[in-house]
């Protein structure tokens, strides 16, 4: 079964634990929102799921096995979106999403212009990135996840630097997503649009 599991999750950063007996079980067809004030340990643990920070006692399972047991089969199903968009600044959209989706999949002739125009951005614009605003980069980001095509989306604060239609673009995207059958481990604190068992909810402290 598609399912994301994390079992008993400790972690400390220098003297200070940041993550403290932490579980969670996110199914097929479901988002969960996590949610916590500045430092709460929210990016911690999406990275810490996606198995790239070390945990001090815990099991992260991913199909009910140990993501550490094969971590490329797991990450070969996940795409991750950060803080940062992990674009390259000297390459236009169309030539990020090339090489950086290019190695993780088979690219059909339409799938970069198709993604592009998903998240609202003109597949036609040929500025580098480093010319572009915080939003549309933000934009770029998103259309690279939609076109690795992995069931399990971790996204760190998506919604970052969009304006009101593109957070509202982006809840229609997670929607479909989770209509597939996919799942998603979404840190922000913007409504989701998402209700009934889409939804679980958990808050760091």
């Amino acid at each position: 079964m598609t399912m994301l599991n994390a079992i008993d999750l400790h972690l400390w950063r220098g003297e200070q634990q940041v993550l403290r007996a932490v579980s969670l079980s996110v199914e097929a067809g479901q988002c969960l929102q996590v949610s916590g004030v500045n430092g709460a340990g929210k990016s911690t643990l999406l990275r810490a799921l996606c198995g790239l920070l070390p945990l001090e006692s815990g099991q992260v399972q991913w199909r009910g096995s140990d993501v550490l047991a094969d971590r490329y089969a797991f990450h070969a199903e996940l795409a991750w979106l950060g803080h940062g968009t992990g674009l390259k600044g000297d390459l236009t959209a169309h030539e990020n999403l090339r090489y950086s989706a290019g190695l993780r999949r088979r690219l059909q002739p339409g799938d970069i212009e198709a993604a592009l125009r998903a998240v609202g951005y003109a597949s036609a614009d040929t500025r580098l990135v480093r010319q572009m605003s915080a939003g549309q980069q933000r934009r770029v980001a998103l259309a690279r996840v939609l076109l690795l095509a992995c069931p399990l989306w971790m996204l760190d604060e998506p919604t970052a630097n969009l304006d009101r239609h593109g957070q509202e673009l982006f809840g229609q995207l997670l929607h479909a997503h989770l209509e597939r059958g996919g799942l998603a481990v979404v840190a922000t604190h913007q409504d989701l649009g998402l209700s009934g068992r889409r939804r679980q909810e958990l808050t760091l402290t």
